[in-house]
C-alpha cells in the first residue's frame, strides 16, 4: 500500500473507534480481517499510524484545530510514516485508494507549534477532567509527566535467573539494540521504534521458548524486587492476573518456600500454568480462581503478601493510548472501590511481622496515596515502611526520587524514571 492508502485506512480505523467506541486493537484486527490484501508491513503502518494519533489526540487536534479521524491521522503520519512534509502532500494526492488533498487551513496545522502556555489537556495530552488529579500528583511538573505517558514505550525483558543471565539475553537480543535498564539488575531492554520502524516480536525467539524471560516492564520487575520474596518465605500474589510478577518472585526465592497464585478471573490466570512450565518454577501453588473458602483458610499464614490491585492503568498509557480516552470518572469511582476491597481481603492473609505490598499501575493519588492512607486508618496493627529501606536492603545504589515527591512510598513514570507508571507501597504487619 502507498503512504496515501495507508493514511487513509488509518482514518478508517480511528473512525470506528470513535463512532464505536472500541479498543484500538480490535479495530486494527477487524481492519485487517476485512482487508486481506494488506500484507503484515501495511498493518504495522496503519497500527503505528492509529496509536501514534492516539498518543498525542488532544495536542494534534490543537494543532489541527480539529479532533477529527483525519486531521488526527495527518498530524501523526509524518514521524509515524517516515514522511516529509513534501512527501506527506504529495501522498494525499486524490487518486484511487489514497485521500484527499491537504487543505491550506490542514498545511498550515501541521506546521503549526504548541505554545509553552498551552492548557494541560494540551500539552500533556490529557481528557480535561484528569488535569486535576495530575496538578495533584505531579504539580507543576504535570504536563512533562503527561507527555511521557503520551511516548512509544520500550520492550522491557526480565531475566529468568533459574535459566539464563542478564548477559546471555543481551547477547541474544543484541541484534535490536538491547541494553541493560538502568534501575533493575534483571532487566534488558529493546528501544522503542522510532518512525515506521517495527518493534521485533521477542516471544517468537528461541531464548523465549527456553524460558530466559519474560516481557516484563522494568517498573513491574522492581515493585517484584522491592516485595523482597526470600527463599524458604511463604507468598501469596493476592492478584496474580497471568502470573508475570509469581514468575518474578519464585525465581527471587530460587524455587525455595512457596509462592500462592490467586485471581478473582480464571481467564486471567489460565496462562500462568505455560509460563511456569516455560521458566522452570517449581514452587508455585495455583488457586483456583475466586475460591474465597479456600483463601481464607489460609489466613494469618503469609510472610509476604502482593496486592497488585486493579486499577484505572494510567501508567500503561504508551503502551494503551487509547485506554486514555475511553476512561471515565466513574469508572476511577469504581476501581476505588475495588482497591479498599483488595486491601480489605489482603490484610489477614499477613501473619503477625510480615508485610502487605499494594502496587498500582496507576499515576493518580487517589488509587495510591489516598487508598495507603485510608487503609492504615483503618488497620492499626499496620505501617508505613518506608520504600528506601527495602531498596537498599536488594538492590545496589540509590533508590530514585519518587515522581510525586513521597518520601516513603515509590512512585515510577516514563518521564522520571523510565518505566511504565507504578505505585509501591509496602505496609509491615506489627508482631505480636
Amino acid at each position: 500500500m502507498r503512504p496515501g492508502a495507508r493514511i487513509g485506512a488509518a482514518i478508517e480505523v480511528l473512525e470506528d473507534i470513535a463512532v464505536n467506541h472500541r479498543p484500538a486493537s480490535s479495530a486494527l484486527s477487524d481492519w485487517g480481517r476485512s482487508h486481506r490484501f494488506a500484507g503484515s508491513g501495511d498493518r504495522t503502518a496503519i497500527g503505528t499510524l492509529v496509536f501514534d494519533a492516539l498518543r498525542h489526540k488532544n495536542s494534534f487536534a490543537w494543532k489541527m484545530g480539529s479532533d477529527a479521524p483525519r486531521a488526527l491521522a495527518l498530524a501523526a503520519a509524518g514521524d509515524a510514516l517516515g514522511l516529509s512534509p513534501e512527501a506527506l502532500q504529495a501522498a494525499a494526492d486524490g487518486s484511487q485508494y489514497s485521500i484527499e488533498p491537504l487543505s491550506e487551513e490542514e498545511v498550515a496545522g501541521l506546521e503549526r507549534a504548541i505554545p509553552e502556555d498551552a492548557a494541560l489537556a494540551v500539552s500533556g495530552d490529557l481528557p480535561e477532567w484528569m488535569t486535576q488529579s495530575f496538578e495533584r500528583t505531579f504539580g507543576g511538573r504535570a504536563g512533562e509527566e503527561g507527555r511521557g505517558l503520551s511516548l512509544r514505550a520500550p520492550i522491557d525483558l526480565r531475566v529468568n535467573g533459574l535459566k539464563a543471565t542478564r548477559e546471555k539475553v543481551l547477547k541474544a537480543f543484541e541484534k535490536f539494540g538491547a541494553v541493560a535498564t538502568p534501575l533493575s539488575p534483571l532487566g534488558v531492554r529493546i528501544p522503542a521504534p522510532q518512525g515506521p520502524a517495527k518493534s521485533p516480536n521477542v516471544e517468537a525467539d528461541v531464548a523465549h521458548g527456553k524460558g530466559w524471560f519474560e516481557v516484563q516492564d522494568e517498573g513491574s520487575q522492581l515493585a517484584a524486587l522491592i516485595a523482597g520474596a526470600s527463599p524458604r518465605e511463604q507468598v501469596l500474589d493476592f492478584c496474580a492476573g497471568a502470573g508475570g510478577k509469581t514468575l518474578a518472585m519464585a525465581a527471587g526465592m530460587q524455587n525455595t518456600g512457596q509462592v500462592y497464585a490467586y485471581d478473582n478471573s480464571r481467564s486471567q490466570l489460565r496462562p500462568i500454568f505455560e509460563r511456569l512450565k516455560r521458566a522452570g518454577v517449581r514452587n508455585v501453588q495455583v488457586m483456583e480462581a475466586g475460591d474465597e473458602a479456600q483463601l481464607k483458610a489460609l489466613e494469618g499464614r503469609f510472610d509476604l503478601v502482593f496486592a497488585d490491585a486493579p486499577c484505572t492503568g494510567s501508567g500503561t498509557w504508551r503502551r494503551r493510548p487509547d485506554a486514555k480516552w475511553r476512561l471515565k470518572p466513574e469508572a476511577i469511582e469504581l476501581r476505588l472501590e475495588e482497591q479498599r476491597a483488595v486491601l480489605a481481603s489482603a490484610a489477614p492473609m499477613v501473619k503477625p511481622g510480615g508485610r502487605l505490598v499494594y502496587v498500582t499501575c496507576s499515576v493518580l493519588t487517589e488509587e495510591n496515596g489516598d487508598q495507603v492512607a485510608a487503609f492504615l486508618a483503618g488497620h492499626r496493627e499496620f505501617r508505613l515502611s518506608p520504600v528506601s529501606e527495602h531498596w537498599a536492603a536488594r538492590m545496589e545504589g540509590e533508590m530514585p526520587v519518587s515522581a510525586d515527591g513521597s518520601r516513603e512510598t515509590l512512585l515510577l513514570t516514563p518521564h522520571s524514571h523510565g518505566t511504565d507508571g507504578f505505585f509501591i507501597a509496602v505496609l509491615q504487619r506489627q508482631s505480636e
